[in-house]
């Protein structure tokens, strides 16, 4: 009887004594941590620098392209008192398109997860718009010539290269960076505008008198505007012509709209995607001329 109670004793000691054992154990080292580790929160303050290619599209206006050109050669003409010469031709805009490449250099300061900066880049582009036109008019003129006008224009304008000054504003979203910008543009641009001139005519009346005549002297007919004419077939004369030529290269002054999206690899590499409008005006003298152009770019860059 003794030995059996010893025995259900130490049973009944061994029951309550494991479980309190079990409770005790920190089954989390077996299985590892509950939690993952915290994602590295990223600081967008600070200098960084880099470089960009992409894709631009340009276009070029050519607004009275032509007319300062020929109302200068043609001034006090009748071709420009009867014919307005100066006004024959139209300038249409041009459009170029093609790659472009540049570099860029930042500021960025944070609060919370506002992030605000400045930033500079340069952008080369070398591509050249271009438009033409041509005409040609003739009839008999107040001095009684049969008279005709040829003028064939074309006007180019080569975007060399461009620079931006903008502000940014950004939303920081983890290691994502969208943004918005704007500031200033400042480009050189080439442009040269050259219009080939045709003014010439022949007395229409004395012409026409001689091809009258059976008999007696025929008069001469009096021309201008021919390197050689034929008095007997003036159709068959050979106008001259002079080419007036105007080019300048220009520095011009204008605006930079943008966004884009920038994504932090690690806390010093940034990738970036962006959309980029440059306004350009007036690349020709008094004209309101203007060259709007569109880029979609992406790049790169170290933060320090």
């Amino acid at each position: 009887m003794r030995t059996a109670t010893l025995a259900l004793l130490a049973g009944f000691t061994l029951g309550v004594i494991a479980p309190a054992h079990a409770a005790d154990l920190d089954y989390g080292v077996l299985r590892g941590p509950d939690y993952e580790p915290e994602v590295p929160v990223i600081d967008w303050n600070g200098i960084y620098f880099g470089g960009h290619g992409g894709y631009s599209s340009a276009r070029a206006g050519f607004k009275n392209a032509y007319k300062p050109i020929v109302s200068n050669a043609l001034r006090y003409t009748v071709a420009e008192a009867e014919f307005n010469a100066s006004t024959m031709l139209s300038s249409r805009g041009g459009s170029t398109d093609g790659a472009s490449y540049g570099a860029f250099l930042g500021f960025n300061y944070q609060f919370d997860e506002t992030v605000v900066g400045v930033e500079a880049d340069y952008t080369r582009f070398d591509r050249t718009a271009s438009t033409s036109d041509r005409l040609a008019l003739f009839r008999t003129d107040s001095l009684g010539y049969m008279h005709t006008v040829a003028l064939d224009g074309t006007a180019t304008a080569r975007i060399e290269d461009y620079g931006t000054i903008r502000a940014r504003g950004g939303y920081a979203m983890g290691n994502f960076l969208p943004y918005v910008t704007g500031g200033l543009a400042i480009g050189r641009v080439h442009s040269d505008q050259a219009v080939a001139i045709s003014d010439y005519g022949y007395d229409v009346s004395a012409y026409r008198s001689n091809q009258a005549l059976t008999t007696g002297k025929v008069v001469a007919v009096k021309n201008f505007g021919y390197t050689t004419f034929d008095e007997t077939k003036p159709e068959a004369g050979i106008p001259a012509t002079r080419v007036i030529r105007n080019s300048a290269t220009k520095t011009m002054g204008g605006f930079a709209l943008g966004a884009g999206l920038e994504f932090a690899v690690t806390q010093n590499i940034l990738l970036r995607g962006e959309y980029q409008y440059v306004m350009l005006n007036d690349f020709q003298k008094s004209s309101g001329n203007g060259i709007s152009i569109n880029t979609v770019r992406a790049g790169a860059a170290v933060k320090f």
